[in-house]
């Protein structure tokens, strides 16, 4: 059983951004061009399951319009965290203190009073587990920190431990990962 994740086109926004919950729209050229490339990759029949922000539900409408073979999903579970009033800010500007203190108790503590660390893995976790029960390959149109959660369950990790358990590896825009299960 295998499960695509693939991030989003890149956002309509200013680099450097908190925008983790933020419903923001992504270019539509580049998105375009990734469902063209994902579109001729994907099997058929494969599950297209996509977070409801805009960013990744318009990417997972156009590789469906381009295969009508596949049928999509929007999964509340599949959204990038929640980052309280850190959303919408550089991350520059968030002040030093709130930067360290969220990542002294990274597991439990609110960035920005938003989702923890800890809130945010079970609810991925809770995606995981219908995908790895579901028994079908599957694509998961999604952000950066789903596709890093989703690498820390398949390792079965269920939550990390401190900031350097979470995984730090780039992850480009309209970048695609396999995980394989058994």
């Amino acid at each position: 059983m295998k499960l695509w994740l693939l991030r989003h086109a890149p956002v309509i926004a200013q680099a450097g951004l908190c925008y983790g919950a933020t419903d923001l729209a992504a270019h539509a050229h580049h998105t375009a061009a990734t469902a063209e490339r994902i579109a001729r990759e994907l099997p058929g029949g494969i599950a297209v399951v996509t977070s409801p922000l805009m960013r990744c539900k318009s990417l997972a409408e156009a590789i469906v319009a381009l295969r009508p073979d596949l049928s999509l999903t929007v999964d509340e579970r599949l959204a990038e965290m929640d980052f309280g009033a850190w959303e919408g800010r550089a991350w520059k500007a968030i002040p030093r203190g709130e930067f360290e203190a969220w990542t002294a108790g990274f597991t439990d503590t609110r960035p920005g009073d938003g989702e923890t660390v800890r809130e945010f893995m079970r609810r991925v976790e809770g995606a995981w587990a219908d995908w790895c029960n579901g028994g079908v390959d599957a694509v998961w149109i999604t952000h950066a920190g789903v596709m890093r959660a989703a690498s820390l369950l398949h390792a079965g990790i269920r939550c990390p431990a401190d900031a350097a358990q979470w995984p730090s590896f780039a992850i480009e825009f309209g970048e695609c990962r396999t995980i394989e299960a058994v």
